[in-house]
């Protein structure tokens, strides 16, 4: 008897459906695994050297082309396939890359826009590789979504961790909010704020003080701020700029940018409010630090002196801000700013006003008559330096250090000839002082060179010099974070952690605070160490070379702090690139705030 039509089974022709065309995809996710290593496992190193750093940030981007490699010749899509997302892709990058904030194009787009958008571009395809009909559609809507993340950010530049601080486009930046506020100000009458007053009489004339090293006379603070804690004095909105304070009298100076124009300010220290402004038409900008000055004002018997980011070098009246001259590094040592701007603050000497230029042959090392900004002699110094020409003496002999990428240097105040030349060239920038304890020089590097302990000798038959290396340490590696010296043991940052090494040797007797990459000031006579952490913390430790003593902390400032505080008597300064602050700190009670009083 037959089947029943309605039950029997109909035989299906597999042969006659097309086979599922499913990608090679093993090859791309091979490749994403890679892109996570380097970015994620490079890139979080403790103590990356500088080729390590350039393979976390720009190997993501190489291995995008390997993925556009597999997708042309490696994936096993159709001729079709390829070429549609191919083009589609260059297509989307081309419109998002046009509409991206400024801020983000440039090395951002390549470190971070393009391979965002490239790995989700591959990730669709694998997860629809058996899909032929959605894959490449998917692909490209994730590519979109990749790119147009980014159009809708802004940065703000990154932390010392090189993590980016990232905004939605529509915020308001922390210079936006302060241009606004200028804007809105009520013109008020002006401070006075006394005569100026003799350089003797400064508490804190430069950056880093009258010596370039962090140090603190007569003050010792109080070890439980939860029981007597800083008090605010004030706190106000500043424009962009990494620069400290110097600190004259009743007068504190320091630079700002203010949208298209940077300037200089003199503040009433009681109450933070302007005295007067000098502004003149200059931006620095660029991806990591942001906007700008770097370099911190000199107060002198000549004057005021105070360098630009992009090179803008000036001598002002401390008392009114009135110019006396102008000068253009630019110009003068005929070369563009370097790639993160002039930073080198100025050093006033015997009527002489020394920065760094790093222009080509003679250019490099620059002095100029105080009086009228005519340049007395310049001498060759390495190509970049974020560091300043620092006084110092050996042997009875004055002269200027200056520290480059190529070399320490110790040359006359006279001419600028060298006296003594430590050769050590880096690939990578060098960005603080050279500190000196007696007849030897500390000189640090960042991005895993470390700190080169060098001691000077000079033969007195024949007054020759010559330099001798007593070690190198890669047990501290200092960024652009200055150290000090206390009972022979080197406090500071080893990239972004705080430690103590042996001067003596150049051996770590600890490794504890995280606190980002900060700044460090030593409080001689009571053995203290005030930092001031990346995230604004202000935190007093004891300087015990046998473990991290931290006693203390308060919150100082919001945002990302990498200016140097200073401390005068029991006073505070302290700033960033969005806000400035003065704290009234707890002295001890058998001490006097000497230096405060003075300058009331």
């Amino acid at each position: 008897m037959p089947d029943d039509p309605q039950t029997s089974a109909v035989p299906v022709d597999t042969a006659s459906q097309p086979p599922v065309h499913s990608l090679r995809w093993w090859p791309a996710a091979a490749l994403l695994l890679l892109m996570a290593a380097l970015r994620y496992g490079l890139g979080s190193t403790e103590s990356p050297s500088l080729s390590m750093m350039m393979l976390a940030f720009m190997g993501p981007a190489a291995v995008c082309l390997l993925i556009l490699l597999w997708w042309c010749f490696g994936s096993a899509a159709t001729i079709r396939e390829k070429a549609i997302g191919l083009i589609g892709l260059v297509v989307i990058a081309v419109i998002s890359v046009a509409l991206m904030h400024p801020s983000l194009q440039g090395m951002a787009t390549v470190i971070m826009v393009i391979p965002t958008a490239i790995a989700l571009f591959a990730v669709a395809l694998i997860l629809f590789s058996r899909q032929p009909k959605w894959r490449l559609p998917v692909a490209l809507v994730a590519a979109t979504i990749g790119f147009g993340f980014w159009n809708l950010k802004q940065s703000e530049g990154v932390t010392g961790q090189f993590e980016s601080q990232l905004l939605w486009r529509w915020q308001p930046t922390a210079e936006q909010s302060y241009l606004k506020e200028l804007a809105s100000r009520e013109t008020t009458e002006p401070v006075d704020a006394g005569d100026m007053i003799a350089l003797a009489d400064a508490q804190w004339p430069a950056f880093r003080g009258a010596d370039r090293n962090g140090v603190v006379r007569g003050a010792a603070l109080m070890e439980d701020w939860d029981t007597t804690p800083p008090k605010l004095v004030w706190k106000h909105r500043i424009g962009p700029a990494w620069s400290s304070f110097a600190v004259a009298g009743n007068r504190i100076y320091t630079q700002e940018q203010r949208g298209d124009e940077e300037a200089v300010l003199c503040l009433d220290a009681d109450t933070g409010r302007s005295i007067w402004t000098h502004a003149y038409p200059s931006r620095f900008w660029e991806a990591i630090g942001g906007a700008g000055p770097r370099a911190t004002p000199t107060y002198a018997d000549e004057g005021l002196f105070a360098l630009g980011a992009d090179g803008i070098l000036m001598a002002l009246d401390p008392t009114d801000g009135t110019l006396r001259w102008e000068r253009d590094l630019k110009d003068d040592a005929r070369r563009d700013p370097p790639q993160w701007g002039f930073s080198s603050s100025p050093l006033v000497v015997d009527g002489k006003v020394i920065v760094h230029a790093g222009g080509e042959d003679d250019l490099g090392l620059l002095a100029y008559e105080a009086i009228d900004g005519s340049i007395a002699w310049s001498v060759p110094s390495g190509d970049h330096s974020y560091s300043s020409a620092q006084l110092a003496e050996f042997f009875g002999t004055a002269g200027i250090l200056m520290m480059t990428n190529q070399a320490l240097q110790f040359v006359s105040i006279a001419d600028g000839s060298t006296i003594w030349q430590h050769d050590w060239p880096v690939e990578n920038y060098r960005a603080i002082q050279p500190l000196v304890v007696s007849d030897t020089v500390l000189i640090g590097t960042s991005l895993g060179e470390g700190t080169r302990k060098i001691q000077v000798l000079r033969n007195e038959s024949d007054n020759q010099w010559s330099t001798v290396e007593r070690w190198t340490s890669l047990d501290l590696k200092p960024d652009y974070n200055d150290y000090v010296v206390a009972d022979g043991f080197l406090y500071g940052f080893d990239r972004n952690i705080f430690a103590c090494i042996d001067l003596k040797s150049g051996q770590r007797q600890w490794k504890r605070g995280r606190y980002g990459n900060g700044q460090v000031l030593l409080l001689a006579d009571a053995d203290q160490l005030l930092v001031s952490s990346e995230k604004g913390e202000v935190v007093l430790l004891r300087a015990n070379p046998e473990q991290l003593q931290e006693t203390t902390r308060f919150q100082a400032l919001d945002g990302k702090t990498w200016n140097h505080p200073v401390l005068v008597g029991d006073r505070l300064y302290i700033r960033n690139a969005q806000e400035a602050a003065c704290y009234q700190m707890p002295l001890k009670k058998n001490e006097t705030p000497e230096q405060d009083l003075a300058a009331k």
